[in-house]
């Protein structure tokens, strides 16, 4: 292993051990080296690294200090990975959503309350008055997230709301080319709705395997069109033939 990720994995234990909690300020360099056994180079290389994570804030002239470690804060990484993966990967995206998200549906069963689900049933009455494809998309996101943030683990809201704005533009292309895309995403929304209802979480996830799954196959069977603004935004230019 890299002196570097050395010193990031001890720099980490420090953290998971309690020696050093959100918003503590770490010791001098040449302290925490001597007391980590680390050169200043692969500590400073360490610091750098955990503070592209997140993970540390360096205040110059002031100290480095440990982040509030906020899901949304350390998950800002992901998002930007995310927003700059090929479109082959967006399909790679939606099969992480269709593990995750029948699960966050399933936990919400549990947690969700007579006011949630008056919630959500506006956000679906809302969906059919969708004057554009863009709204019934913002509509979908609006109603996935509220149903993930009630499941109650804010990691795995972070995550999916990730993943979901990372599927976003292919969302938008499925309504304008799927006929009856935007009635049969309104369909299942209503069925979603009606199963966390009845708290019943195993009828919820099952809405959900459906629900992402139509999104996937469609998409499956889209990915070599040259029409696709999803893939045709990635394209190059051809090179001109030699004369």
């Amino acid at each position: 292993m890299a002196l570097t990720d050395v010193a990031i994995e001890r720099i980490k234990q420090m953290i998971i051990d309690g020696q050093l909690s959100p918003g503590d300020r770490l010791p001098p360099e040449r302290e925490l080296g001597e007391r980590l056994g680390l050169s200043r180079n692969s500590l400073r290389e360490a610091v750098k690294a955990l503070e592209v994570m997140r993970v540390l804030d360096v205040r110059r002239g002031d100290g480095t200090y440990v982040t509030s470690l906020e899901p949304d804060l350390l998950l800002d990484v992901m998002s930007f990975v995310v927003d700059l993966q090929h479109d082959s990967t967006v399909l790679e995206l939606l099969e992480v959503r269709a593990i995750l998200e029948p699960q966050a549906a399933a936990m919400a069963a549990q947690h969700v309350t007579d006011a949630d689900i008056d919630e959500l049933r506006s956000l679906v009455a809302a969906a059919r008055h969708a004057s554009t494809i863009e709204e019934l998309v913002a509509n979908d996101m609006e109603f996935h997230g509220r149903i993930n943030a009630i499941a109650g683990n804010q990691y795995l809201a972070s995550v999916l709301r990730t993943l979901s704005t990372g599927t976003q533009r292919a969302r938008i292309w499925r309504g304008l080319t799927q006929t009856g895309a935007g009635e049969r995403t309104i369909a299942e929304h209503g069925a979603i709705v009606d199963a966390l209802a009845q708290r019943n979480g195993e009828l919820a996830r099952a809405h959900e395997i459906i629900h992402v799954n139509g999104v996937i196959a469609w998409l499956r069977s889209t990915l070599d069109s040259t029409t696709s603004p999803v893939r045709a935004r990635r394209r190059r230019p051809a090179p001109a033939p030699r004369p």
